[in-house]
């Protein structure tokens, strides 16, 4: 099925509140809510790329990105990606993770990480980072070893780069990443 029109443009300060409702819908919970308002707040996470989606004058899907850190190597992590129920399905996320790493990767960022589904962010050549010696930043439990990946948006596209990736304050508690 052919995507959805949407349009996506940065979030700006004054869209926090619909920033929120949409993580609030997506998830059904505030938890996702509350970690983009703490990321969004927070210099440690700087810079960041925020992106909202709109359909028919609508907010629908919202996606951050927030600054990593490893060796010498400009990265950003990906979380959270976020899609109303009523506009799930329609390639909003596919539209939204290829604006974000299509801007992230016009700004240098070399490398992107994100903890997800590995059939869905696959798809965007994230592949598992573990192999390649990019550790989480908390260990993670088996269940998800192959959910930490990672995707090269520089023009190497052979990571060389080893080591555990550092993240925003926000995003370095352990309940973020364990099951």
């Amino acid at each position: 099925m052919p995507p959805s029109p949407c349009t996506i443009r940065p979030a700006l300060a004054s869209d926090l509140a619909t920033v929120l409702q949409v993580e609030t819908l997506a998830f059904g919970q505030e938890i996702e809510a509350n970690l983009v308002k703490d990321l969004l707040s927070d210099p440690t996470a700087q810079p960041s790329v925020s992106l909202l989606a709109w359909q028919n004058n609508q907010a629908v899907g919202h996606i951050l990105f927030t600054a990593a850190h490893l060796s010498h190597t400009a990265a950003a992590i990906l979380a959270p990606l976020a899609v109303i129920p009523t506009a799930q399905r329609q390639g909003i996320g596919t539209q939204l993770v290829q604006a974000g790493c299509s801007h992230l990767a016009q700004a240098g960022v070399d490398l992107v990480f994100v903890l997800g589904d590995p059939n869905y962010y696959g798809r965007f050549g994230f592949t598992p980072a573990l192999p390649l010696g990019l550790d989480a930043p908390y260990e993670l439990p088996a269940a998800y070893v192959n959910a930490w990946m990672v995707h090269d948006l520089s023009d190497d596209k052979t990571p060389v780069i080893q080591g555990k990736v550092t993240c925003a304050d926000s995003l370095s508690k352990p309940d973020y990443w364990q099951e």
